[in-house]
């Protein structure tokens, strides 16, 4: 099964946790074992698993990320003033695949499922291929 999910980001950079939304999917599916796929359809945001217990945590990877790619860099080339959300994409990758096993997402006490939006603010859209 197919589905898309839309997700309207606030900031420049941010990390939107879509776990419950990809969840709520995946329940809906009544698949009890497989696996759900999760494609960004765009090159300026990623998505990644990492904690969703400590606000902090999401703002040091983007603190983190901007320092070792920073907005503006004279050695960029790219002419519409973001290829700095191009190389983080590149960095944290546009996909993801989780196991299902008896119908839920298998996450780690501590992980969230993170939209990583590196040009916002915008409205992005992820693609979830539900999978036995």
């Amino acid at each position: 099964m197919m589905h898309f999910l839309e997700v309207k980001t606030k900031h420049r950079t941010e990390l939107v946790d879509i776990g419950q939304r990809v969840r709520e999917t995946v329940l809906g599916s009544g698949l009890l074992e497989g696996v759900v796929v999760l494609w960004s359809m765009h090159t300026t945001c990623a998505l990644t698993v990492n904690e969703n217990a400590d606000p902090h945590v999401a703002r040091d990877l983007a603190w983190k990320m901007g320092q070792l790619v920073p907005y503006a860099d004279p050695g960029y080339r790219h002419e519409e003033g973001n290829s700095d959300a191009h190389v983080k994409t590149s960095l944290f990758g546009p996909g993801l695949t989780l196991i299902i096993h008896r119908g839920d997402i298998v996450l780690g006490t501590w992980q969230g499922v993170y939209l990583v939006e590196w040009d916002g603010p915008r409205t992005r859209r992820v693609a979830m291929r539900v999978c036995p």
